[in-house]
């Protein structure tokens, strides 16, 4: 169980480095999931249903990219490197979530 010290360590340790609640920025990364998820699913109705999936796209996206917003928004000193890994999680967020639509979608 060592490594859970070590991890939890690091975690909290980075709330005083950037500026950030660690606890605010896990709760919004874990309590988004559950609307990502709702949202997704929304979205793939819409399209069987042929109506305007603009609303769900937004919110998904928008759940997605939550906690990340609040790092961007809150926090300071934040390195480069890690818009850089804010940006690559977005893209393969889009890639991956346009992937699945697609697949729910294929017999539309």
């Amino acid at each position: 169980m060592e490594w859970w010290v070590i991890f939890k360590e690091w975690f909290l340790s980075l709330g005083e480095k950037y500026n950030v609640n660690p606890y605010i920025f896990g709760g919004i990364y874990i309590g988004a999931i559950p609307f990502f998820f709702i949202s997704l699913f929304w979205v793939i109705k819409k399209i069987k249903n042929k109506k305007s999936i603009v609303l769900p796209v937004l919110l998904t996206g928008f759940f997605f990219v939550s906690a990340y917003l609040y790092l961007i928004i809150a926090g300071k000193n934040i390195p480069v490197w890690v818009y850089v890994f804010i940006g690559l999680m977005v893209g393969y967020g889009i890639y991956s979530t346009s992937n699945k639509i697609a697949k729910k979608t294929k017999d539309v």
